[in-house]
């Protein structure tokens, strides 16, 4: 019976929430062809811009990859302080308190205070993508860290060895292949994120599509466009490779 009540309020919210927008068929029916006549403009895509393109592509990549690597750095070390099995709740709960108020903040806010502080360019992209992914990542780290098994642990300790070397005997070896999984993803997302931080100046590709966008020039905001799918669907085939190859 509880579950037909929670399935009957699922259905009531989302027509609630239904209700509460102005959504019509009219509308509807008249943003399909409008629609059309957009799509129209943006082809063929003006491949002219290639230059620049390629130009915020690589500036794009480096943010996500600089981003990466710093928020791995960050999370690692708080990760270990957020971990329940390492430390006492007085010091691990204030620790995942202040990474869940991290993952709180949309990037786009974070990125447009980076660009306050530190003025435009790739720069607060990348401060931007490490805070914000440090939030997530020393998250999903501190919960590998939980999550192994408490036998090869409990042998080094009754051993005498310290918490450092129960970490690096114990517990990464048990951690490794999920902290690579989480990296990975987490990279792939850092980097479709950076690829719209040039609408607040923060570098990167998003700058361009802006640009092209707000001039008209949809035929360069196609050429743009479809880079960006191509350089998404790269990230993807090589974190494929990757994992298979450590896995």
């Amino acid at each position: 019976m509880s579950r037909q009540l929670i399935w009957i309020f699922a259905g009531g919210v989302v027509v609630w929430a239904a209700l509460s927008m102005d959504i019509s068929a009219d509308r509807l029916s008249l943003a399909i062809p409008r629609l059309g006549e957009f799509l129209g403009r943006m082809f063929p895509p003006d491949w002219s811009v290639w230059p620049e393109i390629l130009k915020g592509m690589i500036e794009t990549l480096r943010i996500a990859i600089l981003g990466t690597f710093f928020s791995v750095l960050l999370s690692a070390g708080l990760a270990v302080l957020a971990s329940q099995r390492l430390f006492p709740r007085l010091i691990w709960q204030p620790v995942r308190a202040f990474l869940a108020m991290i993952r709180a903040i949309p990037l786009i806010v974070i990125a447009m205070l980076m660009v306050a502080s530190v003025g435009l360019g790739p720069l607060p992209g990348i401060l931007a993508i490490t805070i914000h992914a440090t939030g997530m990542l020393a998250k999903f780290y501190a919960e590998a860290i939980d999550n192994v098994s408490e036998a090869p642990v409990s042998a080094l300790a009754s051993a005498g060895a310290s918490r450092a070397q129960q970490l690096r005997w114990g517990i990464w070896p048990q951690m490794a292949p999920v902290i690579l999984r989480d990296t990975i993803f987490r990279f792939e997302l850092n980097l479709r994120e950076s690829l719209v931080l040039g609408i607040v100046g923060a570098g990167g590709i998003g700058l361009y599509v802006q640009t092209y966008v707000r001039s008209f020039q949809y035929d360069k905001a196609a050429a743009v466009t479809l880079a960006i799918v191509a350089l998404v669907l790269m990230s993807e085939f090589v974190a494929v490779i990757v994992q298979r190859k450590f896995s």
